[in-house]
């Protein structure tokens, strides 16, 4: 097995090695999805099964399983942590107790999935003490791969094996900037928060992941979640967020706050603001200051 040595600040010992064998995954469960998309997997059908935080998919499980078994071959379960959201509710540990944990979602966009619109995505990070170092972001039907590691960059990789530099847009008034959100998770409150904040276009793309690398390609700036009854979890912003900030972005809490992982609750309530950077500050005091009167 690599090992893997933290040196202090944002240096890693063996993360390259590490970041390798994540992308030959991140690829070999593209294909898994793929297979199911498109109908042509030996698994079956995609059994579908409605649940309390949504539907799950045959692909969800095939996909799961693989990843799972490829780190964990390498990785073991008891110097590294694996918080999946196909397993999450059977660990008997709301935190996991290793410094180092993988957080995965195997299919992230699983309505999107189901609805065939080609927006899902899957997302594999390495948090280290809370906070993302590694991340691997697929979307299949682009055949693209984004990956990064802490303090080393963002880059695409295409089926062909061209990889390429991501950094996000230029732009820099809050006028000019464009928003990619949800096709679907948008309560009234954030639709009124959507519709009183400034932007010149609005894109609606479904996965997390496929919506940050649609602003580390620059075609938009700005990603918000606002959490209602429900909130995102950490599989599904913990391999964006390190994509959005190695590209040159932010993501952060509307207070400014930087998100946490493998805490006691999974859920990231409240406001999240992902941007290119430029105006983060003022996109988070103008979101925070309308959502102060949308309460009243």
């Amino acid at each position: 097995m690599t090992e893997l040595k933290f040196l202090g600040g944002t240096l890693y010992e063996g993360l390259e090695d590490i970041l390798a064998i994540a992308r030959h995954v991140g690829w070999g469960a593209a294909d898994i999805l793929r297979s199911f998309y498109r109908g042509t997997s030996n698994e079956g059908n995609l059994d579908v099964q409605e649940k309390k935080d949504g539907p799950v998919t045959a692909a969800d499980v095939a996909a799961n399983q693989y990843i799972l078994n490829n780190l964990q071959a390498t990785y073991s379960t008891q110097d590294f942590g694996y918080l999946s959201e196909e397993t999450y509710k059977a660990q008997t540990a709301r935190q996991l107790p290793q410094s180092w944990v993988w957080v995965i979602d195997p299919l992230d966009g699983t309505r999107d999935f189901i609805n065939r619109t080609g927006e899902y995505a899957l997302h594999i990070a390495l948090v280290h003490d809370g906070r993302p170092i590694l991340a691997v972001v697929a979307w299949p039907e682009t055949e693209k791969l984004y990956f990064a590691t802490l303090g080393g960059g963002t880059f695409v990789e295409t089926r062909a094996g061209v990889v390429s530099k991501l950094q996000v847009s230029g732009r820099e008034a809050i006028a000019d900037l464009s928003l990619v959100a949800s096709r679907t998770h948008r309560d009234e409150r954030f639709n009124q928060l959507l519709q009183q904040l400034p932007f010149q276009d609005k894109h609606y793309v479904g996965s997390v992941g496929c919506k940050i690398a649609t602003i580390v390609e620059q075609h938009a700036d700005v990603y918000i979640s606002l959490s209602g009854k429900s909130a995102p979890k950490d599989w599904d912003i913990a391999a964006p967020e390190l994509i959005l900030t190695e590209a040159g972005g932010q993501f952060t809490h509307f207070d400014g706050t930087p998100l946490k992982y493998n805490q006691e609750d999974v859920n990231q309530w409240g406001g999240l603001m992902a941007s290119n950077g430029h105006c983060h500050q003022d996109l988070c005091a103008q979101a925070s200051a309308i959502l102060a009167k949308i309460d009243r």
